[in-house]
């Protein structure tokens, strides 16, 4: 993408920048031909005119700082001389000290330039060696690394490769191959970056164009593009989801209070997720081609009218991701307990919800914590929509934990889940009826959770008991005392075989498949029963001596 804020250069009769001036090396800077020399050198001194080097330096923070809050990225500045790099750098760092440091290890913007002993002294601390070079380099190949700004004159603008620089400001003449290899390098792919920006100071929009018939034609209209095109999709973007919120009151977000800002994002979030899960998957898109464009062009004058609204949109998104998204992020077991803390806290959900669904990266949560007084504040919440899937995340993280364990009660509970989320999802049943559903899942998981400090059983056991009493007729042929001695010296069985590997060894599945039918036939469990009954035992086993091998 091409930007133009061109500073104007104020030319005499006889020179212009259309000379081969990008061929000069800094190594030449003072020694090309005399014609060509000086008119490089007035060139250069009208370029590098203080009051024009500070409007610049003045306009490159503001633009940098504005694209820095649309998407992340690294910044080249490329220059027509040594001298004005360092001029600059000088101005650069009046406005922004913090930037600056002495050591090659810090600081957030450096100069990148060759020089010799015989340049002026107040150059020396910006020239570097090679290993310098090399050092610097990969400071800002480092996504981690605070350098973020570099300015050069011709160093790395061929086969320097840093995928997260996204824009690169240019004051220089440049034309042909070398304008072509210069802004290849911020148009790398790099996680989300929509694309690379060249931003123009001092005029080379008729030269990119020539530069781009190198291009095949499809490359063609997809490079070079002008800023307003991205303003076009933003705007049409925008407008996209104002109509799909038109009935949904999302003014809130601009109060002054954080209180009112965080209503609106849960209210919006709560209004987005209650129009189904195909407008729920459009916002979501659109707010993603939505913030690829504001990218681009987050310093032109409608995106920053815009600003806070976009802004507004991102953050209904994040939350929604997080709030139903995958929890691919795994948390530590001391996060999770004091996330969970949070989320039994009345206090949090009444009054800072939005604290919660941000947070709500848990994996596998304890069923047990879904006290009568949590699952009453959760029936309590005004956003109907966002307390299903509040109980649907929460309760389908124990499923998925109680899979690894507990064949049956996981199918079980797994199965109750679905059906409650397709009367949701269908709208067959009235949300707040939904929510009374899997209220009481969560009661009967945390009752199932339980089970074992009743019935005197390790889980281990409850699971193969639960496997054998799958058919009610086991059950009253044998009773419930039988069942539990089965179940018992089945985990007494797998735990003398805990290291079984059951996907490689075929023979130690047959040696446990004789040993279940001895079990079941030896405490007369129904014989027609038998063979559906051993593979579900079986399956248990695995995944039973899986669970032990694993801890």
């Amino acid at each position: 993408f091409y930007e133009s804020r061109v500073i104007p250069l104020e030319l005499p009769e006889g020179l212009s920048i259309d000379e081969d001036y990008d061929e000069i090396t800094e190594d030449q800077e003072t020694s090309v031909k005399e014609k060509l020399k000086s008119k490089w050198s007035r060139l250069e001194a009208i370029a590098g005119a203080e009051s024009r080097v500070q409007k610049m330096a003045k306009d490159i923070v503001h633009h940098y700082e504005e694209r820095e809050k649309a998407m992340f990225g690294k910044s080249m500045v490329v220059v027509m001389s040594r001298r004005i790099a360092i001029d600059l750098y000088k101005e650069i760092v009046k406005l922004r000290p913090e930037w600056h440091s002495d050591d090659d290890d810090k600081g957030a913007i450096k100069i990148v330039m060759t020089g010799s002993s015989s340049d002026p002294v107040e150059w020396q601390p910006f020239i570097g060696n090679k290993k310098r070079r090399e050092f610097l380099a990969r400071r800002m190949k480092d996504n981690d690394d605070p350098l973020k700004v570099v300015i050069v004159r011709d160093m790395w603008l061929t086969g320097f490769d840093v995928p997260s620089m996204n824009t690169m400001y240019i004051d220089k003449p440049m034309k042909g191959h070398n304008l072509m290899q210069a802004i290849a390098r911020v148009n790398r792919v790099f996680k989300d970056k929509p694309g690379g920006l060249v931003v123009d100071y001092i005029g080379i929009a008729d030269n990119l164009k020539q530069a781009l018939k190198q291009y095949t034609d499809s490359d063609r209209n997809t490079a070079g593009v002008d800023t307003a095109a991205a303003v076009n999709i933003m705007l049409e973007k925008h407008e996209i989801l104002v109509e799909q919120l038109y009935q949904h009151d999302y003014s809130g977000y601009k109060s002054e209070k954080s209180s009112q800002r965080i209503k609106a994002i849960v209210n919006t979030m709560d209004y987005i997720i209650g129009l189904g899960e195909e407008e729920k998957k459009r916002f979501l898109n659109t707010v993603m081609e939505l913030s690829k464009a504001y990218a681009l062009c987050a310093t032109t004058p409608e995106a920053e009218e815009l600003n806070d609204e976009i802004g507004f949109f991102k953050a209904v998104k994040a939350s929604i991701v997080k709030t139903i998204g995958d929890g691919s992020k795994k948390k530590t077991a001391t996060q999770m307990d004091a996330q969970i803390n949070q989320l039994i806290s009345k206090s949090v959900i009444s009054e800072e919800v939005v604290d919660v669904y941000k947070e709500l990266g848990i994996e596998n949560p304890d069923i047990s914590i879904l006290s009568d007084q949590f699952l009453e504040d959760v029936r309590a919440l005004p956003q109907r929509n966002l307390a299903v899937e509040l109980l649907n995340r929460l309760i389908n993280g124990k499923v998925k934990s109680v899979q690894r364990s507990n064949l049956i009660q996981a199918r079980k509970f797994s199965e109750m889940l679905d059906n409650a989320l397709n009367k949701y999802n269908k709208r067959t049943l009235e949300t707040s009826k939904v929510i009374e559903e899997l209220i009481a899942l969560a009661r009967e998981m945390d009752a199932a959770y339980k089970r074992g400090e009743q019935t005197g059983m390790i889980k281990e056991e409850i699971a193969f008991y639960d496997a054998l009493s799958s058919h009610e007729t086991a059950d009253q042929v044998l009773g419930d005392d039988i069942l539990k001695i089965i179940a018992h010296e089945l985990t007494k069985s797998i735990k003398k075989n805990m290291s079984i590997d059951w996907n490689l060894r075929e023979s130690a599945r047959a040696k446990m498949r004789i040993t279940v039918k001895r079990l079941l036939k030896k405490y007369g469990y129904p014989p027609d029963l038998q063979k559906n009954a051993i593979e579900i035992v079986l399956e248990q086993a695995e995944l039973m001596a899986e669970s032990l091998n694993n801890t």
